[in-house]
């Protein structure tokens, strides 16, 4: 479904989340090549840093032609630093600004960025409004519903930047309290999308399969939805979600082989970009999100969690595979006793304690 963001037309309305620590440039040509996707966003990135040339943070927005429409997630508390980033970010190309006002780590939070920006409202509003005021591209605001339970303040200050000019709210479903732990508020979204009424809101939390995605859309109301680890599970899931949403016929599961290939193709892409000592490192937590869809893959992550280089990779890979004969039937299928359990009872991703350009 086509959707419209501001005067930026998209594809689609599934979108990538930013999560820190994996939502960089490989990731994201994988997302886009596969398909599906309507907008992608970058990890976390502090706007101070963005405006001091910092090397790291300019990494983490690195980009190319293929890799459009793009959004940069920044964070920060003052006003004029963020004006300025989003101002840097215009400049450089990039489609649209998203403020995080939903990280829950202390070191955001202490400074009053993140969640903590959720209890000060005049001072959001009036950062908010500066940003928009600054730039042409759409800028929006991903929050939480609030800060814990008692201070569910999310529609209103949804409501308050809505009518300074956001874009789009973005809602991740759970409190600073819950972390990222407990399960999705989807009532608590369906209370900002009763709240905003003059710009879309973009729901997030807990979509990890299809039918997740759909129940997302049914039971909030939301335009949109903006998808996180579920993606890092299966990066099909936007192209299915878009084909369940359209047809209500679930595709069927990417085969194994297909998997290796989507994997193999994003771990070149990380030796490209970052290097083949850094891209194999980054690449050892990414391959265990991978391996969740393999069956038992006790003995792929033992020695993946060691990958140094591209051969080595091969060689893991070619090994496990006649490890993992063992577990299959007559037509080369995993015996059901060892089918991995289902995407919506996998854990959460372990994701850096703070912005990503820090470690």
């Amino acid at each position: 479904m086509a959707f419209t963001l501001g005067n930026l037309q998209l594809t689609s309305n599934l979108f990538l989340s930013p999560l820190a620590g994996y939502t960089n440039l490989p990731f994201r040509l994988t997302i886009r090549e596969i398909g599906g996707v309507g907008l992608c966003t970058t990890d976390l990135v502090n706007a101070r840093s963005l405006l001091e040339r910092n090397r790291k943070a300019h990494k983490l927005i690195e980009t190319c032609p293929a890799d459009r429409p793009l959004a940069v997630q920044i964070f920060g508390t003052v006003p004029e630093e963020m004006r300025d980033a989003a101002v840097l970010l215009e400049s450089l190309g990039i489609d649209s600004v998203d403020i995080n006002m939903g990280c829950p780590v202390r070191k955001v939070c202490t400074i009053g960025g993140g969640s903590a920006m959720m209890t000060n409202h005049a001072a959001t509003t009036h950062l908010v409004k500066m940003m928009v005021a600054a730039v042409k591209i759409p800028v929006t605001c991903k929050m939480r519903l609030g800060w814990d339970d008692d201070n569910l303040t999310a529609p209103d200050l949804a409501r308050a930047l809505a009518d300074v000019g956001a874009a789009a709210i973005i809602v991740h479903g759970r409190t600073r309290q819950q972390g990222f732990s407990g399960t999705v508020n989807r009532a608590g979204i369906r209370a900002v999308v009763a709240a905003v009424k003059n710009v879309p809101v973009v729901g997030n939390g807990d979509i990890t399969t299809p039918v997740a995605a759909k129940r997302m859309f049914e039971e909030t109301g939301c335009a949109a939805i903006s998808i996180g680890r579920g993606a890092f599970y299966n990066p099909w899931i936007f192209q299915h979600t878009r084909h369940y949403l359209a047809t209500g016929e679930l595709r069927p599961d990417p085969t194994f082989d297909e998997r290796l290939a989507v994997m193999t193709r994003h771990l070149d892409r990380m030796v490209e970009v970052f290097g083949e000592s850094v891209g194999c490192r980054m690449f050892r937590k990414i391959a265990t999100q991978y391996s969740k869809c393999f069956g038992p893959s006790r003995v792929f992550n033992k020695r993946m969690v060691l990958l140094n280089t591209r051969e080595q990779f091969d060689a893991i890979v070619a090994d496990y595979r006649r490890w993992r004969e063992q577990f299959l039937d007559a037509d080369h299928r995993l015996l059901p006793q060892y089918e991995p359990r289902p995407l919506d009872e996998a854990p959460a991703i372990a994701t850096p304690q703070g912005p990503n350009e820090l470690w």
